[in-house]
């Protein structure tokens, strides 16, 4: 069954969701192929494993996380699709032994592929590419 348009935006708003409020991991294993690749910033990692240590890592840096989803367009084909994202992440960060913590704001602009997946039908990511950071003024770095 061809994927949608409609299908993908909700998607990648229930992802960032997720991120939001740092949804246990096995809620994620559904919503990525087995063979799924991310490429971050500061890392690339495939499969579930590899996302499950980067999640670790990263839910135990950032916190009073809120990511809007701005575009997630889609080019469609079949039961796959080219999704060109931008997502504005907003999150705090404190680095001991500081005084305060620091607010990180920026747009995240991503390529993903999304397929079904074999076993739920649903829109799963197969690869999730970081393309760009751009930081809104006065925000603090990563």
């Amino acid at each position: 069954m061809p994927l949608t348009a409609a299908e993908i935006q909700e998607f990648a708003v229930s992802w960032y969701k997720k991120l939001d409020v740092h949804d246990p991991l096995a809620e994620y294993q559904d919503l990525m192929t087995d063979d799924v690749e991310f490429r971050f910033p500061e890392a690339t990692v495939t499969g579930f494993a590899g996302y499950s240590d980067w999640y670790n890592r990263v839910i135990s840096i950032f916190f009073d996380e809120v990511h809007t989803v701005k575009e997630a367009t889609p080019e469609i084909n079949g039961d796959e699709a080219d999704v060109k994202v931008v997502v504005k992440w907003e999150a705090s960060v404190w680095n001991p032994p500081e005084p305060s913590s620091k607010r990180i704001v920026l747009d995240a602009y991503q390529t993903w592929k999304v397929k079904r997946h074999p076993k739920t039908g649903k829109p799963a990511i197969a690869i999730y590419i970081v393309d760009d950071l751009k930081y809104y003024e006065g925000s603090a770095t990563l």
